[in-house]
């Protein structure tokens, strides 16, 4: 029995499984992942920064 990564439910589809996360879990993860993403600051910002200061 496989379960979803982000809630614990059984996964019933291939599919989900292959995921590891059921259709509504993924779609939240995928958006949090996207998120976290785009809130990162570079290496390079950083040291633009620092070279400005």
């Amino acid at each position: 029995m496989q379960t979803c990564g982000r809630c614990g439910r059984e996964l019933k589809t291939q599919k989900s499984i292959d995921d590891g996360y059921g259709p509504v879990c993924k779609k939240k993860q995928v958006a949090e992942d996207a998120e976290f993403e785009r809130i990162q600051i570079t290496l390079e910002e950083v040291v633009v920064v620092e070279m400005m200061s």
